[in-house]
């Protein structure tokens, strides 16, 4: 009789950071029997049931200070531990995988109390507070950035960078785009991540006119919150709230203007886009910011503070740098150096080590 197959819960909750890697390493895994786990009225529900059973459990993340908040915040992180210690129980897993954030701390806790093994997935160069608390107590923690490390002196960390979706990996140089964009123009694409950035989208709409008046076109993700979204009108401007064919369009694009989450820098690296980075400014310790630095200091990306940052000076440098081919050319290279393409197989083999030994 063969043996049973593994079986594996992931702990992936939120935004597409924290989704978009551990899909990936889930497609990696085609012999192991996976669950996962989330939280209702998240990305999760959206993504996760038509391939993989979806659990829930309610929990949420502390906020500063403390209160009568956060004793019902402790309450429910206490019924969750039990509820996630049923599930693991009752499916006989034999282990689990996360990405972090809020949902990690029930998923690790009721694991470890059970014995059972854990991988951790840190995507960011600065780890949050959940990893640096609980990454000690994982069997491995894996590493989006070599530079985290220094942060988890105490943890079993391994450097396999960050998986992307199956698209950016298909080894297509170009695939189709099904956009109204012509093909020698320069094309800048503007994203803030899954949630969208609407600071940022602000100053895109008071710069354009005169990235359009130097011939380019802009493609301008906006995500579902900015109330202004339809308020700029131009045939070189495209507006969307979502585009899914991201890995063509950054493989199209001349120049990316994006926020500076782990999921997004790592596309841009896989692209090879050179990008002008705008981190999120209250990104908790703003771990945008520190990973924004990885990409600006090895010269393939340009970082702009929020704070600090006017239409003008974004219009400004951004001509500056589609007057410049080679440098644009040169900062591709140097992100193209930094992505870790076969992050997820990587990912995948870790996990085999971990669960099966």
């Amino acid at each position: 009789m063969a043996n049973a197959p593994i079986r594996l819960l992931i702990a992936a909750s939120g935004t597409g950071g924290h989704l978009f890697p551990a899909i990936a390493l889930a497609q990696k895994l085609p012999d192991y029997q996976i669950e996962w786990l989330g939280v209702t009225n998240r990305l999760e529900t959206q993504l996760v049931p038509k391939e993989y059973p979806l659990n829930t459990i309610a929990v949420e993340g502390f906020q500063q200070g403390f209160g009568l908040s956060s004793i019902r915040i402790l309450s429910k992180l206490a019924l969750s531990i039990i509820e996630v210690r049923q599930i693991l129980k009752q499916g006989n897993f034999q282990g689990v995988f996360t990405t972090g954030g809020y949902i990690a701390g029930p998923a690790v806790i009721a694991a470890r109390s059970l014995g059972l093994p854990v991988v951790f997935h840190e995507s960011n160069a600065i780890p949050g507070k959940v990893t640096r608390f609980f990454g000690p107590w994982c069997s491995a923690v894996a590493l989006g950035f070599e530079v985290a490390a220094k942060y988890l002196p105490r943890a079993k960390n391994v450097y396999v960078g960050t998986p992307v979706r199956a698209q950016f990996l298909d080894g297509a140089i170009y695939p189709p785009l099904d956009l109204a964009i012509p093909d020698r123009v320069p094309l800048i694409v503007v994203f803030g991540g899954s949630q969208g950035a609407v600071a940022v989208n602000k100053l895109v709409r008071e710069s354009a006119k005169a990235w359009f008046d130097a011939g380019a076109y802009v493609v301008h993700l906006t995500g579902d919150r900015d109330e202004e979204a339809d308020s700029l009108k131009h045939p070189q401007y495209i507006a969307l709230p979502f585009y899914n064919n991201m890995a063509a369009l950054l493989q199209r694009a001349t120049l990316a203007i994006s926020r500076s989450g782990a999921g997004s820098l790592t596309e841009l690296a896989v692209c090879g886009t050179p990008a002008v980075l705008i981190p999120y400014p209250f990104a908790a310790e703003d771990h945008q910011s520190y990973n924004a630095d990885v990409f600006s200091s090895s010269g393939a990306a340009l970082t702009l503070k929020q704070s600090e940052l006017t239409a003008q000076t974004l219009q400004s440098h951004v001509l500056n740098l589609l007057q410049s081919p080679d440098e644009l050319a040169k900062m591709g290279q140097k992100a193209h150096a930094i992505a870790v393409p076969d992050s997820a197989d990587k990912l995948a083999q870790l996990v085999h080590e971990v669960i099966e030994t």
